[in-house]
């Protein structure tokens, strides 16, 4: 699989994150499920540029902010970016 760029934006008690391209929304998610324990995500909604899709994840007892970055920088398809406020 070839890199594909992630935003991240932390939210209270979750993060939003908007990945590029539809398919890799659903393969991210899905590798998350594999290698990390959360509860559920939001529905996966495309961006109005419909380049990107977006979906929110809650944080749970085993997963923090920074403990979450380091997962998605850890998993080398994604090229992790900061949301701009």
């Amino acid at each position: 699989m070839t890199t594909f760029r992630v935003w991240i934006r932390s939210l209270s008690g979750a993060c939003r994150l908007r990945v590029e391209g539809n398919e890799n929304a659903h393969w991210l998610l899905s590798r998350l499920s594999q290698s990390f324990v959360f509860k559920s995500s939001e529905p996966i909604r495309e961006v109005g540029d419909s380049v990107s899709c977006t979906f929110d994840l809650p944080y749970s007892s085993q997963s923090s902010g920074p403990g979450f970055v380091r997962l998605l920088s850890s998993i080398p398809e994604v090229k992790l970016l900061t949301e701009p406020v």
